[in-house]
């Protein structure tokens, strides 16, 4: 799986992410603070993702191996403030409330879920456009 990160602002990272070679979700990230916990994306790297079950999210998948971080999911939300460190998906790009958002968020994660069902672990790529 990759994730390609395509715009950068001051408020949010938006990417694409992609299974073998379709687009399945597009992502909404915290922008890069020094990859500080809760408030900063992932740098760009491969990682293994497990699934686990997260109390607040229930079914989804970690991102592994990331240095100094743990807890970082594929989740539900639309803005950033939504993230915490985390990868949001949506199947649309689009603004609430003024902010940069993904929308339909919860039905994109149900995909992703349907996609990745046979899958214990998956290796994600990080990459930058």
């Amino acid at each position: 799986m990759i994730l390609k990160r395509f715009e950068q602002t001051g408020k949010v990272i938006r990417g694409v992410l992609i299974f073998n070679e379709e687009a399945i979700a597009l992502t909404l990230e915290n922008p890069w603070r020094d990859n500080e916990p809760n408030v900063s994306c992932i740098p760009v790297a491969t990682y293994t993702c497990k699934r686990v079950e997260s109390p607040k999210f229930g079914l989804t998948y970690e991102v592994t191996g990331v240095d100094g971080r743990t807890h970082i999911l594929f989740h539900s939300g639309n803005l950033e403030k939504n993230t915490k460190g985390c990868i949001l998906l949506g199947d649309r790009i689009g603004e609430l409330h003024g902010e940069p958002a993904v929308l339909n968020s919860r039905k994109t994660v149900a995909r992703f879920m349907d996609i990745t069902k046979d899958f214990d672990t998956f290796e994600l790529s990080v990459v930058a456009v």
